[in-house]
This record gives C-alpha cells, sequence and structure tokens, in this order.
C-alpha cells in the first residue's frame, strides 16, 4: 500500500465506527440517558441524515479548495463532532453531534475517492479507492466489536474517546503523508450541479441506494436471524458479525480488482446478480448452522464488493464534477440503508420469519442489477455509421 493512501484508510477506519458501533451501543445509551431504545435509534437516524445533507454541501463549499486542504477539514469536523458525543449531557445534544459527525461523511469519502484515483497507476485506480475503503471494511472485523465491548463493559462514552483518538491520528497522518494534488480550478457550482442533469448519475445513485438496500434488509435482522432461525446462542452473535466483517474485507478487495480488470458497470451487474443468489440462499438454509455461517461470510463478501466498481461508475460518468458525484455515491448508500431496514422490516410486521426480510434484498438487488443494465445501454458509445448510413445523410 502506497503511504500516501494510509491517510485515507484511517479515515475510513473513523467513519466506519463512527457509523455502525451506534448500533451496539443503543441499549447502553438508552439506559445511561433513561429513554427508549427506539428514541435512541433516532441517533443512527440523525448520522444518516448527515450523511445526505452533508455529501454534496460540503464538497460545493469547498469546490476550489486543495484536496489536502479538504480531507483535513473533514478529518477535523469527525474529530471534533466525535469529541462533542463524549461530553453530551443529554439526549438532545447527542443527537445533534450525532448529525454533525454525519457531515463530512460522504464529503470525505467523495474527495478522497477522487485523490485515491488520481494517486493510482494507470488501470489501478479502483484498487486504489478500494485501500480507502479498506478502513471501513477493517473497521467491522476490529473498531466496531471493540467499541461495543468497552461500552457495555465501561462506558458508552469511552468508545467516542478510541473514535475521536484515531480521528487525530487520521489528522496527523494527512498532514504528514498525503501529497499535495492540485485543485481543480475549472469547476464551478454551475459544473457541480450540472452533474444532477445527467441520465447517467441518476441511473447510479439509485443502483446504488436500490442494489446496496439488499444488503442493509439483510443486516439490519441479522441478530434474530441468526438467534431464531439458525439457533445459535446470543452471546456468539458479535463474533459471527466479525466473520461478515472479514468478508467485507475480501469482498472490497475483490471487488476493486475486478472493476480494474473488466468494466466497473459489468462488475456491479455480476455482483448483484451474485447478492440476490446469496440473500435467496440465506433464506432458505439459514437453518443450517455451518451454511449459515458460511451464508454470512459471503454476504458480507458481496455487499462489499460492490463499493470500489460503483464508486468507478459514478466518477467515469461525472468528467468535471467527480468529487460531488463520489460524494453522492455515499449518500445513496444511507438511503439504502434505510430503505433496505424499512422494506426488510415490512414482511416482520406481518408476521412472517426473520429469514423473510432476505426477499426484499433479493427484489432490491435485482432491481439494482436491472437498472445497472439500463446504465450499460446508455452508457455505451454510439455504433460508428455505416458507409451506407453515410451516404444516406449526405442525400
Amino acid at each position: 500500500m502506497k503511504l500516501s493512501l494510509l491517510p485515507l484508510a484511517l479515515g475510513g477506519l473513523t467513519i466506519g465506527i463512527t457509523e455502525f458501533v451506534m448500533m451496539g451501543l443503543l441499549p447502553d445509551i438508552a439506559a445511561d440517558l433513561k429513554i427508549s431504545i427506539p428514541e435512541a435509534g433516532h441517533l443512527i437516524s440523525a448520522y444518516a441524515i448527515g450523511v445526505v445533507v452533508g455529501a454534496p454541501l460540503l464538497v460545493i463549499a469547498g469546490r476550489n479548495f486543495p484536496p489536502k486542504k479538504m480531507l483535513l477539514a473533514m478529518a477535523l469536523m469527525l474529530t471534533v463532532f466525535n469529541a462533542l458525543s463524549i461530553v453530551a449531557p443529554g439526549y438532545n445534544l447527542l443527537l445533534v453531534s450525532r448529525f454533525l459527525s454525519g457531515l463530512p461523511h460522504g464529503a470525505f469519502f467523495g474527495v478522497g475517492a477522487v485523490v485515491a484515483s488520481r494517486l493510482a497507476e494507470k488501470g489501478k485506480e479502483a484498487r486504489s479507492v478500494a485501500v480507502m475503503f479498506s478502513g471501513l471494511t477493517i473497521a467491522n472485523v476490529v473498531g466496531v466489536p471493540l467499541g461495543t465491548f468497552v461500552g457495555h463493559n465501561f462506558s458508552w462514552r469511552y468508545t467516542f474517546v478510541i473514535i475521536a483518538v484515531i480521528g487525530l491520528i487520521t489528522v496527523i497522518s494527512l498532514l504528514l503523508y498525503m501529497p499535495k494534488v492540485a485543485a481543480d480550478k475549472s469547476t464551478n457550482i454551475k459544473t457541480q450541479l450540472g452533474f444532477f442533469g445527467k441520465t447517467q448519475a441518476w441511473l447510479v445513485i439509485f443502483i446504488t441506494a436500490i442494489g446496496s438496500g439488499g444488503l442493509f434488509a439483510w443486516i439490519s435482522y441479522i441478530a434474530p436471524l441468526l438467534t431464531d432461525i439458525s439457533g445459535f446462542d446470543a452471546e456468539n452473535v458479535p463474533y459471527i458479525l466479525m466473520l461478515a466483517g472479514v468478508g467485507m474485507v475480501v469482498g472490497n478487495l475483490a471487488g476493486a480488482r475486478l472493476a480494474d480488470r473488466f468494466s466497473p458497470s459489468h462488475t456491479v451487474f455480476a455482483i448483484l446478480i451474485g447478492m440476490a443468489a446469496t440473500l435467496t440462499a440465506v433464506f432458505f438454509l439459514s437453518t443450517n448452522q455451518y451454511i449459515s455461517l458460511g451464508l454470512v461470510f459471503l454476504t458480507g463478501f458481496m455487499a462489499f464488493a460492490l463499493i470500489a466498481p460503483v464508486q468507478m461508475m459514478m466518477i467515469q460518468s461525472a468528467k468535471g464534477a467527480e468529487m460531488i458525484a463520489s460524494a453522492a455515491i455515499q449518500a445513496s448508500f444511507n438511503i439504502g440503508n434505510a430503505l433496505g431496514a424499512f422494506l426488510g422490516g415490512l414482511p416482520l410486521v406481518w408476521g412472517y420469519s426473520y429469514a423473510s426480510p432476505n426477499i426484499v434484498g433479493v427484489i432490491m438487488a435485482l432491481t439494482g442489477a436491472a437498472v445497472t443494465l439500463l446504465f450499460i445501454k446508455v452508457a455505451a458509445p454510439a455504433a460508428p455509421l455505416t458507409e451506407e448510413e453515410k451516404r444516406a445523410i449526405a442525400h
């Protein structure tokens, strides 16, 4: 790994723990602040809203600044706003700090993805982007279980101390190792916002929001799936989730290599079909514990194999507005988070088993695959005119 990519990976680690550790800390926070768990769940929603709001606004606001300065600003925001959670005296300030912590999420990844692709050797752009997202996957293997353990056994506030320290290390590493990358002075607000007028851009946003929703329909209800359907003891669930995290690490790297070898759009199509097949297997085969463990790894693999290719699809489709386009992908993933959790929960409301959200995930993944085919058709260069067609036009 290039040393210049280390700060991006550390930023991904900070963001990954910030986003996902809250799910494991909800009971502890609810008990400490004397609120209900559903009310504590609004802390997750506040973060997601922050991502959606901050991704385009911060990229547009910093469009003329050098990428290194933008990344430093985002890393400082992550550090300060997570530190605010440490001292939040009550629910309301904690809710605000979670919203503020979400603001730099999409912008950091948006700017970081463009910087990573610029620092990469030709033909290895997706792999370079995947290094940044490796921090996000490592967060799910090590950071989130560690943060959850600390929160359960000591205090949830100490978990945010850990996040703030990693954020500070990210700031230092950016100062030391991130090279200066020239800002794109040719871009302006009109160019940036013009991205949203492109059909291809909206297709990638839809693919990301709907396709990744398959992951969140699965992972939002994985704990009761493992205990009620697969028959695992509840205390084993955190360790099984680490297995999903390992799958995410491997999938992230594999998806990047596939996107470099083949086209990103064809890679995304294949991965979404694979995700649909895997979630179908989860629905039918999770009663077997050994198969269930294999499927946990495989689903994590498929989910994160999607990240680098879809980032490259967006970057290639948004010439002149790559940063806001890449940031929009992060907002789209968070929309997928909300949609997958909500739609996946409907069968449970209707009385079906904890395996049923995976059928919703299958439908979402297949819908994303279908839209990817449409993207491939729209993005395909027009075939050259034949001599007969040229003569017909001339006449």
